[in-house]
């Protein structure tokens, strides 16, 4: 069984990352003790909108230093940059030729940033659900963790590897979703009807796994939730309160019910100065851990490592898709 998933470098990684996707592959990893798991920095996918190079590359390498700062095991996992396998470029234009205008139109992420972006709106933003599914089809993935707005992705990949089975005869696996069953989607502090975004203008609204602590526990207290007195799961009535039980749940590993009958008499202030407390918990031994990792040139070795590792991968891949389709003399 293969896993591959991967993580866009356009900004810090939030706690909805964490407990979303990263905290899920690391339960993964310790679950699947047979399982290859290939984890990328998805960087080609970060210039769909424009971002300052050395930004990037700060992303780029504090994404891959909190990856296992959060528990990824660089022997268990291989961990790589997306741009160093030319590969996944490779399969994008194949994948761009198996795709349907229609299903690009049809995605619900681009038409929400076309809203938003009037002008200067790039073609991979378009096109990048093609690149997408080139990263998962090259590496024959069984199961790929998604969040609730990669489904629609997921989707259109398993309907790009079985067009192009059935036009050129079997060679990609068609990969199965896996979602949590909690915190699948981290709500905003400020908005809880809203996912929590780094890109929000709000920096209450969202908690960065590398904020400081004491702004973290600030952040929950303040956090948006209601005036009814109960601690209630409800998203509906009650997003705010429905949020932080996620984020309480998800991070001790417990049910909803669970946390919802242990606060049950719990005041509102009491219930948020819990919760920051198991947020503050989780994050202080992950920038412990990291703080040590981003000065260590260890970092740059697992990384050349994993990029060797997927290259020969996608190497053989491309080589056996090019073959199918009638490219190679």
């Amino acid at each position: 069984m293969r896993l591959v998933s991967g993580i866009k470098p356009t900004g810090g990684l939030t706690l909805g990352n964490y407990i979303g996707a990263i905290k899920q592959f690391v339960q993964l990893q310790d679950e699947l003790k047979d399982a290859e798991m290939f984890i990328f920095i998805a960087d080609l996918h970060a210039i769909t909108t424009p971002i300052d190079k050395q930004t990037l590359k700060k992303n780029i390498k504090e994404i891959a230093a909190l990856y296992i700062a959060c528990g990824l095991d660089p022997e268990r996992v291989t961990l790589f940059v997306q741009s160093e396998i030319p590969e996944h470029n490779q399969l994008a234009y194949v994948m761009e030729s198996t795709v349907y205008m229609g299903e690009l139109e049809r995605m619900t992420q681009f038409k929400d940033k076309r809203q938003k972006q009037e002008e200067g709106l790039r073609g991979s933003l378009f096109t990048y659900p093609a690149l997408m599914a080139a990263d998962i089809l090259l590496y024959d993935a069984d199961i790929v963790p998604v969040g609730e707005d990669q489904k629609q992705h997921l989707e259109l990949t398993r309907d790009l590897a079985m067009r192009f089975n059935n036009t050129y005869g079997e060679t990609f696996v068609v990969p199965k979703g896996y979602q949590p069953k909690t915190g699948a989607k981290i709500k905003s502090l400020s908005d809880p009807t809203k996912k929590m975004d780094k890109s929000s203008d709000n920096q209450k609204s969202y908690i960065l796994l590398l904020d400081d602590l004491a702004q973290v526990k600030n952040k929950i207290k303040s956090a948006v939730t209601d005036s009814d007195a109960s601690i209630v799961f409800d998203v509906e009535k009650k997003p705010g309160i429905s949020n932080l039980l996620t984020i309480d749940a998800a991070l001790l590993s417990t049910s909803i019910e669970e946390r919802v009958n242990f606060y049950q008499n719990y005041a509102y202030q009491d219930f948020k100065s819990s919760v920051a407390e198991h947020v503050v918990d989780a994050l202080k031994p992950i920038q412990e851990k990291y703080n040590v990792l981003i000065k260590d040139p260890k970092l740059d070795d697992i990384l050349n490592q994993g990029r060797d590792k997927a290259k020969h991968f996608a190497y053989k891949k491309i080589q056996k898709v090019y073959k199918k389709i009638g490219f190679l003399r």
